[in-house]
């Protein structure tokens, strides 16, 4: 945060998160009601022993980018949740299937390094050359796209290069596999269509669905107890006189079809045992049935029983009718129809015997047919009624293996969110990214590792270090002369392109929505590709923050000067883009950025502290998150790279966009209400204004007054303490736009205008 934060030693990872986290895996393996919660409980709990195991014993080295001794940073790490690697790594541990399957029709022992050595001798280059020929393979792991790389290279003349990877990867051939998985048909072109879950995915999540309890009983009591209660009901009647029942004596015929029903009764409890009510003695159906044992058995009804035994028919009877009555027949047709209604159990069931006839490794590319109502042919084989419609649950999960363009699974809802986002835009960006390599092989096989490197789990880092980049993996670094800038599309279909595009759908779907750092990444990748010349920024977490940051965020903040100088946006925030600028130079020509190693921006980093008003050595967590927040506001968090330099225009239009935000806000603002940790909220609901300012700020002054003006009517659809709570920030919105000021404070008039931020180190004022 200034000059002396820099001399301040490294951040060491505490082990009281992992001890945390394993406490927490060993209460639920051991507590949980449900069987597989408690396994998935049990193995969560195993890799945390591993991780304070290594960390004892110094085998780990945590917040490293390589984590597990003997490793090189490139191997593919286990990683836990917060980025603690377990010390085992992804490409290792037992043979798989396919290897073992492998070395049977290859003919060599079930060993990693003898597969290894075998793939470099004549008859192993003809199998991986086959391999690359066909498509037929799959990469999960990056590591399993090393040994085509070679084969590649070796078939092309890069024997050298060959050689060189070959002696990078040999001494790792003992623990890591290397080789890829053999599969039937090649993947996919994403360039296409992209999808969130694979068939065999949704096959998966419709087999695990169980029926639900509190269903099932009330398909019971309709089909099953209510129909056997109007009989029970009927043959008391049978014994009434003036609406009472017992007024005469029962006859032996009476008793005979009693004891019948009685019988029936001992069957239906034993085979049917959801419903319990049958069984209460307090119920109707149980005072029913516990009469009916006693006339039977020739007992005389006490005074008591009597009566209880009379109010329940008559209660029965004021409630539905006599049964046969018209009103009492219709009713128990409804209610018959409605327990003949087939299960979602069975109808997920029916779906998932549907979706099995398909390729299980990819998306659905057509979800209707999946989703029609049961045939005439598949009643008779299920015991389904034919033209039984699929309800809204199953056709959520086949619809999240569509296979479509990004676009159209957002307009649909698959992708319901900016996170969803960046867990498909990989698939596009690896397709895209590769198209740099001119040979066609070579082109699939670098979008397979690229797909399987974005599968890699982010380490937790300290120190400025930054994550393993795809490019530094050994196989990529051996083919990294076959790329071409010529090579591939024009702009309008290559990287930037690309990047116009995603960020357009991610700005417009999300508006009030930060930018999540896997997108970030993605977005990087593309801009490097595309020689952008302006970084994208990743939002930094506040418990690890060291008070530094690395020289793209001045970058950045510079380029969102450009855009943004004198405008709503940087008078609202009390922003100097000038003096940004010419920070910005300064730092370019000086050697003041570097520091232990790490390449910062010491200007940058006190700057962003100064506006947070933190203390020079305060390293809280609300302290540290009111800095990053500063950061995030010079720079607009990536929304000016992404108008400014890629050039984005989202179709709604800029007011359009500002208004989504605030129904954002709003959204947000009502959780508040009665909740005992709401700062993580109000965290979001300042993000989103600070998008709707950032959007104001590209409208027409005219435009903007309009949508400010409209705003006090949107927290009138929510809750009235929403109104309340955000009057504060829209004054102090309107005095900024007006061309008034906030104090050095952030507030004006007494507070009843105030700039609205979302860390705080004290009680925040929403």
């Amino acid at each position: 945060m200034n000059d002396n934060a820099e001399q301040q030693p490294p951040l060491v990872v505490s082990p009281a998160y992992p001890e945390a986290q394993l406490a927490r895996a060993f209460t639920t393996a051991l507590t949980h009601e449900d069987a597989d919660t408690r396994r998935r409980a049990d193995a969560r709990g195993q890799r945390w022993r591993q991780v304070l195991a290594g960390m004892a014993t110094g085998r780990l080295s945590i917040g490293t980018r390589t984590p597990v001794n003997g490793l090189p940073s490139w191997a593919t790490p286990e990683v836990v949740r917060g980025g603690f690697a377990t010390g085992t790594a992804s490409a290792g541990g037992p043979l798989q299937v396919y290897e073992i399957e492998a070395a049977r029709s290859l003919g060599v022992t079930a060993e990693r390094p003898a597969l290894f050595r075998h793939c470099l001798t004549e008859p192993g280059l003809t199998w991986l050359w086959t391999r690359l020929d066909t498509g037929d393979y799959e990469i999960s792991v990056p590591e399993e796209a090393a040994l085509l790389t070679v084969a590649w290279l070796v078939r092309h003349g890069e024997t050298g290069a060959a050689l060189d990877l070959v002696a990078e990867l040999e001494p790792f051939a003992d623990q890591l596999r290397f080789l890829p998985r053999p599969t039937i048909g090649p993947a996919p072109d994403a360039t296409a269509a992209v999808h969130r879950h694979t068939v065999s995915d949704a096959v998966g999540t419709l087999k695990r669905r169980r029926p639900n309890p509190a269903v099932e009983s009330q398909r019971e009591a309709l089909a099953i107890w209510q129909p056997f209660g109007d009989e029970l009901l009927i043959h008391w009647l049978r014994t009434a006189r003036d609406g009472r029942v017992l007024e005469h004596a029962p006859d032996a015929d009476w008793l005979a079809h009693g004891a019948a029903l009685l019988d029936r009764y001992r069957l239906l409890a034993a085979e049917h045992t959801r419903c319990t009510k049958h069984r209460n003695p307090k119920e109707n159906l149980g005072i029913l049935c516990g009469a009916l044992e006693d006339a039977v058995a020739g007992r005389e009804l006490e005074a008591r029983q009597l009566g209880l035994l009379r109010h329940a028919v008559a209660s029965m009877v004021r409630r539905r009718g006599i049964p046969g009555s018209a009103a009492h027949t219709a009713l128990r047709r409804r209610q018959s129809e409605q327990a003949a209604l087939p299960s979602h159990h069975a109808l997920a069931q029916l779906v998932s015997r549907r979706l099995a006839l398909l390729p299980q490794e990819t998306g659905v590319s057509d979800a209707e047919p999946l989703l029609a109502p049961v045939t005439e042919e598949e009643g008779r084989e299920s015991g389904l009624p034919a033209g039984s419609a699929v309800p809204a649950a199953i056709r959520h999960v086949v619809e999240s293996a569509l296979s479509a363009p990004l676009g159209t699974l957002v307009e649909r809802g698959v992708v319901p969110s900016a996170e969803v986002l960046a867990e498909l835009v990989p698939q596009l960006v690896a397709a895209t990214t590769a198209q740099a390599y001119g040979e066609e092989t070579l082109r699939a096989l670098m979008t397979a590792n690229y797909r399987a490197f974005r599968n890699r789990r982010s380490l937790l880092l300290l120190n400025l270090e930054h994550q393993v980049r795809v490019d530094e993996l050994p196989w990529v670094r051996a083919v990294s002369g076959q790329r071409s800038a010529e090579t591939g599309a024009p702009d309008d279909e290559g990287a930037l392109g690309v990047l116009r595009q995603l960020g357009e759908l991610a700005v417009q779907a999300f508006p009030g929505t930060i930018l999540p750092n896997p997108l970030v990444r993605e977005f990087g990748v593309l801009g490097r590709q595309g020689d952008l010349g302006t970084p994208f920024v990743e939002e930094l977490a506040a418990d690890i923050f060291m008070g530094t940051f690395s020289p793209k965020f001045l970058e950045a903040a510079r380029t969102a000067g450009e855009l943004l100088g004198g405008t709503l946006y940087e008078r609202y925030y009390g922003i100097d883009y000038a003096a940004i600028r010419d920070l910005a130079v300064i730092e370019s020509g000086t050697d003041a950025s570097r520091s232990r190693g790490a390449h910062t921006s010491p200007g940058f980093a006190r700057l962003c502290a100064e506006r947070a008003g933190t203390a020079s050595r305060s390293r809280s967590v609300a302290a540290n998150g009111t800095v990053i927040e500063q950061a995030q506001i010079l720079t607009t968090h990536n929304l000016a790279t992404l108008v400014h330099r890629v050039g984005i225009a989202p179709r709604p239009g800029w007011a359009d966009l500002a208004r989504r935000c605030f129904v954002t806000v709003c959204r947000l603002t009502a959780r508040v209400h009665h909740n005992p940790r709401p700062l993580s909220t109000i965290k979001d609901a300042a993000y989103a204004w600070r998008q709707m300012v950032f959007h104001l700020s590209l409208c027409p002054p005219e435009e903007q007054r309009r949508v400010i003006a409209g705003l006090e009517e949107e927290t009138v659809r929510h809750p009235a303490h929403v109104a309340t709570r955000l009057t504060p920030a829209l004054n102090g919105l309107t005095l900024i736009a007006e061309g008034g000021a906030f104090g050095d404070d952030g507030t004006a008039d007494d507070g009843r205008a105030r700039r609205f931020v979302g860390w705080s180190t004290g009680g925040h004022w929403m």
